[in-house]
């Protein structure tokens, strides 16, 4: 492209206008503001970046992870020094944005001054033109004033001599006319002259600060674009720093062994490879739970007489692996007739609903009602038990039972609770309530 010139395109059409010389001032004070603006810029981000930075570092700092072991927690380590690193360039890159800031503020006051410096001898020039323009402009003024003024007294003198009485002083005033107009003439051409000479240095230095200008603009222009120019190789190069940090990460990352971190961790913190032995039952009525119970230690009674479902259960299960899910009472009449032990049960039978105090403390509470153990023996199903304990149904599928009921087991359930029917109406009851008829 061909390169253009100031001194060759900011002519004005006029002799003392200079549109063209203020067209490049305007241009000069706008190009020094857009080096404030770079400035500005460059703080704002060196601001950012110095911020951005001690964050990352902070972030490193305050991360943790102490507790971790093996390959990850070397991984773990390895992205929060890489994070500080990280941190720690962007902070290096602040300091390098604001040299960069401090650059363009002195290029800039350099520039000031070699503006100031030039534009003040074009205006001195620019005044002294305008001034001896005005001059000679008004001398010019004077000297038609005074050239008409000669050729009409002249003229009249001629023709009013031949009848004049004193012609003399006809001819002494065209004479003073005429000089007059002949010292007008000579004070225009001198200005004229004066302004030439001023107009030709004027042009002189019109060229010389538009060349000067003309440097000044393009050295803003490389020296703007270099710093842009830096300012994306910096970032450029902080990108590939934060990719080679982020590749240590990731190499040390492949090196990370679920299996070792497992392994190294049961060595340092291994409690033991066996488990511990099961608790055994110890009763201490081992004689009478043997003969009443349905494989079940005697729960306790709470203030109601009852007890949830979900403790109920818990203790069950804690059991069942120690006794037989059903422990039968075997009733029939030849035990009957031939023991004494089992006479007095039956007679327990006939005893009214609260438990005497005997009974309460040492074993199960008498059921009510007279009651034929022979005849039960014989007539009720074999599914058929009876309630040792009374019991409040405490959810929706459970069967409230009374001391003494007689009822039909549906369904055993390995959890400890039963599935009865007691004169139509089903429902779950606790397996150690019953005994077996």
């Amino acid at each position: 492209m061909t390169p253009l010139m100031f001194k060759d395109a900011f002519w004005g059409s006029e002799f003392t206008c200079h549109a063209g010389y203020d067209a490049v001032i305007h241009r000069l004070q706008d190009g020094r503001q857009v080096c404030k603006d770079v400035e500005e810029l460059l703080k704002m981000r060196a601001l950012a970046e110095e911020k951005y930075g001690k964050e990352l570092v902070s972030i490193a700092h305050k991360a943790g992870g102490h507790s971790e072991i093996g390959t990850l927690n070397t991984s773990f380590q390895q992205l929060k020094a890489q994070i500080e690193n990280i941190g720690n360039f962007h902070i290096h890159i602040s300091d390098i944005l604001k040299e960069e800031v401090k650059k363009i503020e002195t290029f800039r006051e350099r520039q000031k001054e070699q503006r100031k410096k030039f534009q003040s001898i074009m205006d001195k020039v620019q005044k002294k033109k305008v001034s001896l323009y005005k001059k000679t402009m008004e001398s010019k003024k004077n000297y038609e004033l005074r050239y008409r003024e000669a050729e009409e007294v002249e003229q009249g003198a001629e023709k009013m001599i031949p009848s004049s009485k004193n012609p003399d002083k006809i001819r002494h005033k065209a004479k003073q006319c005429r000089q007059t107009a002949n010292e007008a003439e000579k004070l225009y051409f001198t200005n004229i002259v004066l302004l030439e000479s001023v107009r030709q240095d004027w042009e002189e230095t019109h060229k010389s600060t538009s060349e000067v200008f003309q440097q000044l603009e393009e050295d803003r222009i490389s020296m703007l674009r270099c710093t842009l120019w830096n300012h994306c190789n910096h970032f450029s190069m902080q990108c590939v720093k934060d990719d080679e940090s982020y590749e240590e990460v990731r190499t040390t990352l492949e090196q990370c062994d679920i299996t070792a971190d497992i392994n190294c961790f049961i060595e340092m913190k291994s409690t033991g490879r066996r488990p511990p032995d099961p608790i055994l039952f110890e009763s201490c009525y081992q004689a009478e739970a043997s003969g009443n119970t349905n494989g079940q230690t005697p729960f306790e009674e709470r203030g109601n007489g009852t007890m949830g479902r979900s403790d109920m259960k818990e203790t069950s299960l804690l059991l069942r692996s120690d006794f037989p899910l059903t422990t039968t009472v075997n009733i029939d009449e030849d035990s009957l007739q031939n023991s004494q032990s089992a006479l007095t049960f039956a007679d327990e039978f006939s005893l009214s609903d609260t438990p005497s105090a005997e009974n309460s403390d040492e074993g199960y509470a008498p059921l009510p009602g007279p009651l034929n153990a022979a005849s039960l023996a014989t007539t009720l199903p074999e599914d058929s038990y009876v309630a040792l304990y009374e019991y409040t149904a405490q959810e929706g599928d459970e069967l409230s039972v009374s001391r003494g009921d007689i009822v039909r087991v549906l369904e055993r359930g390995e959890d400890g609770w039963w599935k009865v029917d007691r004169n139509g109406l089903a429902g779950l009851v606790p397996g150690n309530y019953l005994g077996k008829i």
